[in-house]
This record gives structure tokens, sequence and C-alpha cells, in this order.
């Protein structure tokens, strides 16, 4: 009689995972007990503990292996597992397969790319091989989620390191990286969202400016800190007028994060208390509530069917209009003064359109606070001095503020200041400090970083399509925003308010049509009605359009082009922001065929649209370093408004054939680079591997990407949604678009790889790693 196997209580044997969900979250797929076998075939030594016949083969030895299946169970009945002690497996995989130390495993390691795992239905005993860079970089990812979950042993299927990657990384989007990127500022919230890496002012214990006129707020945060005295925390209230250039820049030396909306919920005790609304950063450096950022964050959102958390996001935008007078950049004090591209009003009905239809008059209400918002922004903001030129009606970004911006890298104003400390005879550290604090008086360089503030404001930061002039700008892309502004909130009042809607709050409304005379002498009257009706705000629209063709539109270059309002004359820098127009609707059928048939073809390139072009761009030298929002750099928003806007006019092949490039390179990237999701892209060469500037974000994590990267996280799902069937299964296959759209055959493309090194991804990754070394 055999002897009897002896089994700790409450283990899950694996022939009960016959039937579990594979392709799920961590939480659901590592969140059992320990696993074990009921072998009675193999040493009794062995059902405690992971002791394979033969240990995983490296260094000098890998090639060694028997060839795949010599070694191996000879029949397999159902799906493949893998009997795994996870520290030790670990420790293996990067031992063996991490050649270049940085946790993850790449096409850039030099390691064999192959390692044996002991089969969960023979205790370990017989082996099968996992090759190659996705399926072991996919096994050290679920080894660190099973590590997550204090996992010592696990049961893994072979289905989660061979799944699908376009399906693997829509899964990791919507049921890890939102949640990783989820923020809330309460008193569980506080200390992950007053980390700021942007802060160098060498303290770092945490600062929160409550805004004027919420006492309830400052009472709730004072006693978080009296609850929480480790924190250190330092509790601010801002002044009535918080966004006066003079008060931000004496808030450069204690920066601080700004208190976000909140909510009144039961305190459990019979009480009330508040807490604080999550919504969605970034991510890496950027830990904060952003402007432009949220619209295309909460596209994604809604895409993965997250609406309560992207209609928060409104909330939040809400409450910053109402006590910070604008939208902010980001929700840290030193960017008071400044806003970012206006995308609320298209945020807010696409939410509102996918609200719970149980509770219409609540939906109603909530609308109607958002579009009042809109309009307060428009009219203080967009369509008021000094962003609006009267001259010729355009908006431009143009925000106040005074001295050096505080949240750049420390060297970024280096080569600029230099010149000016020479000509003083002191150190740039010197000047800064004398120049920031007014004793130094320097109008040039009081010119420079007011387009420099405007750049940023633009959310191009930095490109030389602005350099030294972006205050002066009425840009096609602003100018887009704005009329879809303008359409929108005119549509919001005949549809949903019944052609009528009152502001409930006085602000000064800018005079229409704009003109010098009607800025000079009527912009502050009050006379002018609160009653809102779609009419005007088609008369808006209408007049805007005009000026957009009168001042923009280049009928010879088939371009829209920005304007010097200064100079008076467009720009003729080629943007891809030139086809904004698409995405609000501004754009005749004609204007759009140009655009489509001479221009497109400017921008296109083997991973999606470029920011601008080459020729516009100009040469780049050690004088002249490359700028990230320029040729050949691509950014998610600029792929999804091209996308939308092609979509919209008709040209649904084009907006899919773009979706396939950009997704393609994306997942390429994931699949060679450990799961990488980054900020942005080389998409002339598909590389993440960005030297611009301060380099790419979203790259640097251990053996598992957690956040991805907002907007990029955005991208990816939305682009699925553009996506056929044969599409998506051709990416998740990494067929070059070459390939798929049938420009080139296979074979060609299989000889420009041979004789072209930079089109390989390989070759890309070992370019730019000597290039960054």
């Amino acid at each position: 009689m055999a002897p009897t196997l002896n089994h700790p209580t409450g283990v899950t044997f694996v022939e009960e995972h016959s039937s579990r969900p594979i392709n799920v979250d961590a939480a659901t797929y590592y969140g059992g007990g320990e696993t074990y076998s009921r072998s009675r075939t193999y040493s009794h030594s062995h059902i405690h503990g992971y002791n394979p016949k033969r240990l995983p083969a490296f260094q000098e030895d890998w090639h060694l292996r028997p060839r795949r299946m010599s070694h191996d169970e000879k029949s397999v009945t159902g799906p493949r597992r893998f009997l795994i002690d996870v520290e030790e497996t670990i420790r293996v995989v990067l031992e063996q397969e991490d050649t270049d130390g940085d946790f993850q495993i790449s096409v850039t390691d030099a390691g064999p790319k192959m390692m044996a795992l002991g089969t969960a239905t023979s205790n370990g005993f017989k082996t099968f091989d996992i090759r190659g860079t996705y399926m072991l970089s996919n096994l050290l990812q679920e080894l660190a989620l099973a590590r997550d979950h204090n996992r010592k042993r696990i049961v893994l299927d072979e289905a989660r390191l061979t799944e699908n990657p376009v399906d693997r990384l829509s899964r990791m989007i919507k049921n890890s990286f939102w949640h990783s990127l989820t923020r809330r500022i309460d008193g569980d919230g506080l200390e992950i969202i007053t980390a700021d890496p942007k802060n160098r002012t060498g303290r770092v214990n945490p600062r929160i400016y409550v805004p004027h006129g919420e006492p309830a707020m400052v009472e709730y945060y004072k006693k978080v800190a009296r609850e929480k005295p480790h924190m250190n925390l330092d509790v601010q209230v801002l002044p009535e007028k918080p966004d006066d250039p003079v008060f931000v820049k004496s808030l450069n030396s204690k920066p601080g994060i700004l208190a976000l909306a909140m909510n009144e919920v039961d305190d459990g005790q019979g009480g009330k208390t508040l807490k604080g609304i999550p919504f969605i950063v970034p991510g890496a450096r950027f830990n904060e509530l952003y402007n432009w950022d949220s619209y295309f964050i909460a596209l994604g959102l809604l895409v993965d069917g997250q609406v309560s958390m992207a209609k928060g996001m409104v909330d939040h935008f809400i409450f910053e209009i109402k006590h910070y007078g604008k939208i902010l950049n980001g929700s840290r004090s030193y960017y008071l003064c400044r806003t970012q591209p206006p995308f609320l009003t298209d945020m807010a009905l696409q939410i509102y359109n996918q609200l719970d239809r149980s509770d219409l008059e609540s939906n109603r209400q909530w609308l109607k606070r958002a579009i009042q918002a809109a309009i307060k922004e428009y009219h203080t903001i967009w369509v008021a001095e000094p962003r609006m030129d009267p001259k010729t009606g355009l908006s431009r970004y143009r925000p106040d503020g005074l001295g050096i911006p505080p949240e750049t890298e420390a060297t970024h104003f280096t080569h600029i200041l230099e010149p000016f400390a020479a000509k003083h005879g002191i150190s740039v550290l010197e000047f800064s400090e004398k120049y920031n604090d007014g004793i130094i008086k320097e109008p040039d360089l009081d010119e420079y970083f007011l387009h420099d503030r405007a750049v940023r404001e633009s959310g191009h930061d930095t490109t030389y399509r602005f350099e030294k002039r972006c205050a002066n700008l009425g840009t096609i892309d602003l100018q887009s925003l704005l009329y879809k502004y303008e359409v929108d909130i005119g549509t919001a009042i005949r549809e949903v308010f019944d052609d009528e809607l009152e502001l409930d709050e006085d602000f000064p409304l800018a005079p229409f049509p704009p003109s010098v005379e009607a800025y000079a002498n009527s912009y502050r009257e009050s006379s002018r009605s609160r009653l809102q009706t779609s009419e005007e705000w088609f008369e808006r629209a209408d007049f805007r359009r005009d000026m957009i063709d009168k001042y923009l539109w280049n009928e010879n270059k088939g371009l829209y082009f920005d304007y010097d309002t200064v100079q008076e004359k467009q720009i003729l820098y080629e943007s891809v922001t030139s086809f904004w127009p698409l995405w609000a609707g501004c754009a005749s059928e004609e204007q759009c065929w140009n655009l489509v048939t001479q221009s497109l073809r400017k921008f296109e390139v083997l991973g999606g649209v470029v920011s601008g072009t080459e020729e516009s761009r100009g040469k780049i030298s050690l004088d002249r370093p490359n700028r990230q929002w320029d040729y050949p750099y691509a950014w998610p928003p600029h792929q999804i408004m091209i996308w939308v806007g092609l979509e919209r006019y008709g040209y649904l092949e084009e907006a899919q054939r773009l979706a396939y490039r950009f997704l393609y390179m994306m997942t390429t990237a994931f699949v060679d680079f450990n799961g990488v999701v980054p900020e942005k892209f080389d998409a002339v060469k598909l590389s993440h591997l960005v030297d611009a500037e301060y380099g790419n974000q979203g790259i640097d994590f251990k053996m598992v990407p957690r956040e991805g990267f907002g907007w990029m996280n955005s991208a990816y799902q939305v682009g699925l949604s553009f996506l056929t069937t044969h599409m998506r299964r051709a990416v998740a296959a990494c067929t070059s678009p070459e390939v798929f759209f049938g420009s080139v055959s296979t074979a060609e493309v299989a000889l420009m790889n041979t004789n072209l090194p930079d089109t390989d991804p390989l070759g890309l990754a070992m370019e730019a790693l000597k290039v960054s070394g």
C-alpha cells in the first residue's frame, strides 16, 4: 500500500485549476492559496517544495539543451501548466537573461532566451522550454505579480506566457494600469499625491494649498495633519485671487499640491466627513491632475467602461474653474498662472452620453454645471485679454507669470541664462536668483519667458514651431478647440436646456464680435444678458471659422498654419495639428480633401503621424538639439485627433491605416521591451528610446510595468476601436504596416531589414543604447 501523502490544510491541488480563468487580472489569478500535486509516483521529498530534476541551464551551458520536446511529456491532453518557486525562478531569470541589469527582459539582452520550467502535472520533474523575449519577459512579469500577492509557489498557465499581446496589453491597461494611476486628494491619498518628482527645493514634507472660500476643506486637512503627525503636512489657504503672478512666484520656494473637489460622505460614526474624488494622473514624473492629458485619458476610460472615474475628472475641472479661475496646466502651485488646450465641452458631452439613464435630471444638472464652467472659462480666459487678440479675433496661448518656470529640470535653461550671467559677471545660479527676485532687469529675458510659458500652456513643450514666438501666435490647434467649444455649448443649450441657459455665477462677458474698440470700451460692461441661447454660440463659431479661413488656411499649400498676430503673417511650420479642424468640424469638404490628398503624406511615417515635418524642424546639431514635439516624435493626442477627424469626414480607411501604424509600434515595443508603454515614440525608428530633452517617461520600472502612461494607454484602447478583426490579428502578430497594406512585399521588407539596420527594432535599440552610453 502506497504511503499516505500529507499536505498542509486548505491547499489547492493542480487538477483543481482545470477550469480556472487564465487571462484575468493578477489579484484574481494569484489571489488563492498555494498549489500542490496529488502525485504518488515521484519522491515524497518534493511535495512541499520546487526541486526540478533538471535545473535551468544558462550561460555557457545553454547550447547543450536538447531539442524542444525531447525531455518533456510526450503528450499533452490539456493546457500546459508550470509548477514554479517564485523567488528562485526570479533569481534564475534575472541571472540568466537580464544581461544589462535593468530588471527587464528585452531584445537588447544577450541571454539565451530559453529556460526550462517544470510541468505541474509531473510535480516539476518533467520540464518544458519556454523561449523568446516575449515569453521570458511575460514570465518575469508574472513572477513579480505573484510576489506582489505574497505567493511563494504558483501553478502558472503557459497561456499567460503566450497570451495574444494585443489582448494582454489591453487587459493590463483596463485591469491594472488605470488602477495604479488612480490618485485621491484626502487623508488616505495625500502621501502618494504629494510626492512631486519635479520639486527641486529640497523640502520633501507635503504641503497642500486649499482655495479661499472652502472652510470645511481647510478644517478637514488640518484635522488630517493632527491625526497623522508623521506626515508633517503643511496646510495653507490661498488668497481670493490665487493666480496673481507676484503671489505665484512667491510660492516657488514652497511648492505644494492644490486641493481638488471632494464629496461629503458618512464617516461611519453617525457624522459626515469629506472624501476626495478619484482621478487619473499621467504617470512617472507627472503625479498630479493635468488638463489636456485628462481629456485623452477620459477617452480611454470611457472605452473601458470607467464612466464614473471620467466624470470625477470633469468635477475637478469645474472646481478648478470656480476656485483657481481656469482649468490648470496641472494641480500644483507653480501651475496657478497657466492652463492648457481646452477640451472640457467635448469631454463633458461624451461622458454625459454614457451616464446611467436612470436619473436623467441629475445627469442634466451635472452637464449644466460643466457647460456653465466652460462658458466662464471661455469668457474669462480664452476670449479675454491678453490671450485674445482683438484685431484678428484669434485667441492665443499667453499666460501670466514671472521669472523662470520652477518645475523644469535644473539645467533646462542654462544655455539661455549663461550669456546674461556672463554679461553681469556672475554665475548662472546667482543670476537666476537675482533675476527671479527682480534685482536684475532683463527685458529680453522677460520676452523669452513670456513665450516659454506660452509653449508650456500649449501642451507642446517644446518645439521649434513655437520658439521665441508662441505668445504671439493664433495657433490652428487652439482655434479648432475653441470652435468646438462654441459649437458644443450651442448644441448643449439647444438640445439639452431648451435653448436657454441662465448663468449662475457672475463674471465679465467678452464682447462679440471682437474688435479693438469693443474690447477697449465695453468689455467690462455688465449690462449684457446672463441668459445664454444657442444662437449667439453658433454665431461665435461661424465667426471663428471665418477667421480661421482668413488667417490660417493656406490654399496653395493645402494646410493650416499658425498666424503671428504681431508680425501679421502666417508661420509656415508644417504641424500635424493642421488636421485638428477635422476633429472640430470647422474644415470644409474641399479643405479636408486637400489635407488628405496633399498633406497627409508629409506627416505619415511607419509608426503613425509625426508632430511636424523634418523640413520645418530644420537641421539638428549639438547647438540645436532635437525637441520632443518635433519630427520624428509621435504623441498619442495627435494620433487620436487625426483618427477621429478623418473618420468624421468619411475617411475611415485612412483613419484605420494610421491607427494600425501606431498600434503596431506600441505592440512591438510591448513585445520586445518587457511590456513597456511610454509617453511618446520616435515613429520613424519605431523606438521608445528617446533622447530629446528629458527623455521618455513610463519606461523606468522593475520586472513588470505598473502604470504604462496615461494618454498612451488611452491611445491603445481607442485605437483598437478603429481596427477590424483582421487588423487586430495582424497587429498581434506584429505584422509591419508595409506588409499589411501591401506597399512592399514580405521579401522586400526582409531585404530592407537586412540592408538597413535602422529599421530593425533590435538594431535600433542597440544603436540608441550606444548613443546614450
